[in-house]
């Protein structure tokens, strides 16, 4: 089968390569939708991700498809079931699972190689994290659950409440998904980031004021809630400078390793802010987040903007690095 594979720094390779053996308790999957993402796009400029995949390694990590083909030791699954996968499943067993921490778990076991035209689920997964699919689901909306899944913890970390006034930093994918769900729980969100098709979104999901940064539009005011949804040590900074007294930031987005940043301590004492962090998902918020599409909360069209033929992966990789403000594309693995 063909698969794309990470050797390194920038180094993405469609290759033929054999598919693997399956073991007790697996199954393997056709692939009907991936995505790309930015996570994957950030593993790409820096060739590893010291947790997730060290190349060289099949790549790619939010999908949906269906059964081709079962292990030994799996019930409950058949042929043709049509299901999604979460890209990790925690092991149940450590101090963090047992506390319902279990995007913390210390053997969180991580899944790559989406960007196929197959993908074997290791026995854990289908356990926990391997999902079934309504009749009526489309593959490329379940293919959202794994970001929505992570997007869904980071609000329950901050715990909205109705009325509320929200803002959200970046209007990528996860910050478009984190206006929509503010959005649905009654919040006033404001949106600020960049790209037209973006910024559209953004209004088209509940933001009721966006602003464009390339443009200096940045709100004034104090903000109940403020959500960085970019990863980048200026905007963890400016988050803070643009929450009330007694507000709460969630710095979601993750920097890059080394990076480091300072507040001004009478600022975070004297104001009596919360400084959060929210980090991956959970079984329940994996599950909590294909309750959401499947009801039409989220729904694909509002994410998914474009489509690129498997064959050509390396060469949109390198467009999305130059600056390509597409939301999600569709990786068509057939093609």
């Amino acid at each position: 089968m063909r698969a794309a594979i990470l050797y390194g720094k920038e180094d993405l390779r469609v290759e033929h390569i054999d598919d693997a053996v399956l073991g007790e308790g697996e199954v393997r999957i056709a692939i009907e939708a991936t995505l790309t993402c930015g996570t994957d796009l950030k593993v790409y400029r820096r060739g590893y991700h010291a947790r997730m995949i060290i190349p060289p390694a099949a790549f790619g990590h939010e999908f949906s498809g269906t059964i081709c083909e079962v292990g030994r030791g799996v019930t409950g699954w058949t042929l043709g079931d049509r299901v999604v996968v979460a890209n990790s499943a925690p092991c149940g067993c450590c101090d963090f699972c047992q506390r319902g921490q279990e995007n913390l778990c210390n053997d969180l076991l991580f899944l790559n190689g989406a960007y196929a035209e197959r993908i074997v689920v290791p026995a854990r997964l289908v356990a926990k994290n391997m999902l079934r699919l309504a009749d009526q689901t489309p593959f490329v909306a379940a293919a959202l659950v794994e970001p929505l899944a992570c997007v869904v913890n980071g609000l329950a970390d901050l715990k909205l409440h109705s009325g509320e006034r929200v803002l959200t930093i970046g209007t990528g994918p996860v910050g478009l998904m984190f206006i929509a769900l503010a959005n649905a729980a009654g919040c006033q969100v404001t949106a600020a980031g960049r790209g037209a098709e973006r910024l559209i979104a953004a209004r088209r999901l509940g933001a009721s004021i966006v602003g464009d940064v390339e443009k200096g539009e940045i709100p004034e005011e104090a903000f109940d809630v403020v959500i960085e949804a970019v990863g980048k040590p200026e905007t963890w900074q400016e988050a803070v400078r643009k929450v009330r007294k007694g507000g709460r930031v969630n710095f979601f987005g993750g920097c890059p390793a080394g990076t480091s940043i300072s507040f001004e301590t009478g600022l975070i004492h004297y104001s009596n802010l919360t400084l959060l962090a929210s980090f991956h998902h959970t079984p329940r918020t994996i599950r909590q987040a294909l309750h959401h599409i499947e009801s039409g909360l989220i729904q694909a069209a509002d994410f998914v903007t474009g489509e690129c033929p498997l064959s050509r992966l390396p060469e949109l990789l390198q467009s999305m690095t130059a600056g390509n403000k597409a939301i999600k594309t569709r990786v068509r693995v057939d093609q």
